[in-house]
């Protein structure tokens, strides 16, 4: 084979991170920038917004054979099955082309019964895309959503070069790890992904597992981002962390909108509420790991709360999807740019029945497609709050 030309990887090779962080092997696309991840210093934050969910390469090349190198982080968690390698997808000028995993990387070991980690250094490895075809065409490599990966170079049998200024919609979407992509098989089958490119609108993914919490910080960074349209799935992490009461509930999405609206004034603004998940229709949180399911090898989890204190002002999914209506419909007459979904359109009590959540909170990979394609549709088609009238 002919020499390959080694490519340092930059933010111009990059599309939907926020940053980029310089390190001694190469760089760390981040979700969040520094000053925000200051700011929310909690690990599974931390964790989640380094996981590269709707980050992806995009270069032009001629090139028939390109190799990623990179020192992806897996994740272990003793007592769980193992958790399968992350994905990394190759689209050429539109069209899936081939995907692998990397095995090489460091590892961290997570318990979650003691709540403790450790990491472990590994080395970095590299994935082959051969057989490309020929001329120069549009690349994109889809990193993996759910495994932090340190991008060493890109190597290939001829020049890459970074892909074009963008010329469609930028979308920016904000949620938890269903938005994440929790349970989906690769980066291309989260619902957000599968709406973008239903939708033909570039996505920037800050769905972070476990931490759409209305964070001020967060609400900020969606502030000073760039975009043409903007969602935010809003509701499970706040029951299944039981992090506020109702009553917090509506002064801090008012809160979270007002600062949006301080940087976007007139971007249609879409407030999703929660898809259905009948463990926490009625019963408030947190949530916790099943101990019976990793006695079994697997894992699920439960609602741990009582329902009586609902009354105290708890909240549950109903709760939630309540005033997150309200507050929209509160707001509307003045903001008619601000538009609500119910969750329960992307999945609902009939999908319940035919494609129920294995692990009682997250959709598996055929309910993300589904999730997405839905979206696509309600937001972007017909009437939708994103639909170009």
């Amino acid at each position: 084979m002919t020499d390959l030309i080694s490519t340092r990887i930059t933010a111009d090779h990059l599309r939907g991170a926020l940053e980029i962080e310089l390190t001694d092997r190469g760089a760390r696309p981040h979700r969040l920038p520094t000053w925000a991840r200051h700011q929310l210093a909690d690990p599974q934050l931390l964790m989640a917004e380094s996981q590269p969910s709707g980050v992806r390469l995009a270069f032009r090349t001629t090139a028939t054979h390109v190799e990623l190198e990179a020192v992806p982080t897996k994740r272990t968690y003793p007592g769980a099955p193992p958790r399968p390698d992350g994905v990394y997808e190759m689209v050429v000028d539109e069209r899936p082309h081939s995907s692998g995993s990397i095995e090489a990387g460091d590892e961290i070991v997570i318990d979650l019964i003691a709540g403790t980690s450790e990491t472990r250094a590994g080395e970095p490895g590299r994935i082959v895309f051969a057989d490309l075809p020929p001329g120069e065409k549009g690349v994109v490599i889809w990193l993996p959503h759910d495994e932090t990966t340190e991008l060493v170079a890109l190597h290939a049998d001829a020049r890459v070069d970074p892909a074009a200024p963008r010329t469609r919609r930028t979308w920016l979407h904000h949620g938890s790890s269903i938005s994440h992509g929790s349970n989906a098989t690769e980066p291309t089958g989260t619902w957000p992904v599968v709406a973008a490119t239903s939708a033909g609108v570039d996505l920037v993914n800050l769905g972070f597992g476990g931490s759409a919490l209305l964070d001020p910080a967060v609400a900020r960074v969606i502030r000073d981002t760039p975009a043409d349209l903007i969602s935010l799935k809003l509701g499970i992490n706040l029951v299944n962390t039981d992090v506020m009461r109702r009553r917090a509930l509506g002064a801090g999405v008012h809160g979270f909108l007002d600062t949006i609206r301080d940087g976007h004034p007139t971007t249609p603004l879409l407030v999703v509420s929660p898809v259905l998940c009948p463990m926490h229709e009625d019963t408030p949180g947190p949530s916790a790991f099943d101990p019976e399911s990793m006695a079994d090898g697997r894992l699920a989890f439960r609602a741990v709360g009582d329902p009586a204190e609902v009354a105290l002002g708890k909240l549950t999914l109903q709760v939630v999807r309540e005033v997150l209506a309200g507050v929209v419909d509160a707001r509307s007459a003045a903001d008619p740019h601000l538009a609500y979904l119910d969750g329960r359109e992307l999945y609902g009590e009939p999908d319940s029945a035919a494609l129920p959540l294995p692990d009682r909170l997250h959709p598996d990979p055929e309910t993300h497609r589904v999730m997405g394609r839905r979206f696509a549709d309600l937001a972007f088609g017909g009437q939708g709050a994103f639909s170009v009238r």
